[in-house]
């Protein structure tokens, strides 16, 4: 199994999304790309953190590849937004991909070209790579919270 981190905007849809990829094992939520330590949801939507909404996918890479998740991933949200998503607003609701090696990285910056020339977005793409640091897991009653409703 892999590791990918993503954030777009509230980690309750994008977890939702990715786990019915297929070849995605588990989601989880959390908060990452901050400088604060065990931060809290509150914490996080007060927007005192730095860490973004994001959500760890462990996926199965006989199954679905990294350059994949990258594709669904553009097509889940709009990452010509800056600091938003929907109603949701602030630096937590950021769209950014966070690589965990050089290899991650060449892929998710190829990806990223890839479809900003792609013709789909009137704007330009403001998604940041950055590398995936700790991933801080949410609460337990944020985890698989949609699917929980």
């Amino acid at each position: 199994m892999k590791n990918a981190y993503f954030a777009a905007g509230c980690f309750w849809g994008v977890e939702q999304k990715f786990s019915r990829v297929p070849g995605v094992v588990r989601t989880a939520v959390g908060y990452m790309g901050g400088d604060w330590p065990q931060p809290t949801y509150e914490q996080v939507c007060r927007g005192e953190t730095g860490h973004a909404e994001a959500v760890e996918v462990v996926y199965d890479p006989e199954v679905v590849g990294y350059d994949e998740l990258l594709t669904f991933f553009w097509r889940m949200h709009n990452p010509t937004c800056l600091n938003f998503q929907g109603w949701d607003i602030g630096t937590q609701y950021r769209s950014v991909i966070f690589t965990r090696d050089a290899e991650q990285r060449r892929t998710a910056e190829q990806s990223r070209e890839a479809e900003a020339t792609s013709g789909c977005h009137a704007e330009p793409i403001v998604t940041e790579i950055c590398s995936a640091a700790r991933f801080w897991r949410a609460e337990e009653y944020h985890q698989q919270y949609l699917a929980k409703q």
